[in-house]
């Protein structure tokens, strides 16, 4: 019986058995509660329909739930949690499994008698279970293949962006701070000009006068074009990669690994 439901909750790989329908429901039931999330949040359809919201959700969380147990259950037949206790410990710290209980958590916290306030701000995990859809999708495990491959460059291409809002940030207030004592009061206050001309988003309500000021901000400007094409260019390297060696890998023999001609 174990084996069976772990079959049945694994990603089908073939259309028509249980499995397949498992995963059917399931995303067609995380779709509906996005939708369910987005029109409850519209006043009068809350207050007109709020009783069937509210069953939605219930019936929701207990498959969900059902769903979570039972992926704990089975968990220890997959050879890296294969220890009975350990390994559904791993299991449960694993990113699909903690979005898994981020699902579902907002609707069993008020019986824990957490704080009301607290309540509603947690609410929005709710909309964690969009990424349950996450283990269907192999374009996410394509992005989550490509995001290990290309980390450390992409953690050099945050940290330069860091250096230089810090640097770009403290210039300006050096600058502009006898001009616009009120805009420009601290470097903690000019980052916020910071981050707006480095994106290029440029909101206005925060903007050089002074001659070497806006000289500055034009310079920042311009580099900020290339720096966040740069993060771009990686992402977009990462993936040209990943596809062309799944390409390769399925024109080789599966017996031998050797390149079939074509």
């Amino acid at each position: 019986m174990k084996r069976k439901i772990y079959k049945i909750l694994a990603i089908s790989k073939q259309s028509g058995d249980p499995s397949w329908y498992f995963d059917i429901f399931i995303i067609s039931l995380i779709f509906l509660n996005i939708v369910a999330i987005i029109l409850e949040s519209v006043a009068p359809l809350k207050h007109k329909y709020q009783e069937q919201f509210f069953l939605f959700e219930v019936f929701s969380v207990v498959i969900f739930t059902v769903e979570y147990l039972l992926r704990l259950w089975t968990a220890n037949l997959e050879p890296k949690f294969s220890q009975p206790i350990v390994g559904r410990i791993k299991f449960a710290f694993s990113p699909l499994a903690m979005i898994d209980l981020l699902a579902i958590l907002p609707f069993f916290l008020p019986f824990l008698g957490v704080d009301l306030r607290l309540l509603r701000m947690l609410r929005m995990f709710r909309i964690f279970r969009l990424f349950k859809i996450a283990r269907y999708l192999k374009a996410l495990k394509l992005m989550k293949r490509v995001l290990d491959k290309k980390k450390e460059e992409l953690m050099i291409s945050l940290i330069f962006t860091i250096f230089l809002l810090l640097m770009a940030s403290t210039l300006m207030y050096y600058i502009e701070n006898e001009a616009q004592p009120e805009n420009f009061s601290s470097i903690p206050e000019t980052m916020w000009w910071g981050i707006a001309t480095l994106t290029t988003v440029g909101y206005g309500d925060i903007y050089p006068i002074t001659g070497y000021g806006q000289f500055l901000g034009g310079v920042i400007a311009i580099i900020g074009i290339g720096l966040f094409a740069l993060p771009t260019g990686i992402l977009a390297a990462g993936f040209s990669e990943e596809i062309s060696s799944g390409e390769r890998k399925a024109e080789s023999c599966p017996t031998c690994a050797q390149q079939l001609k074509k």
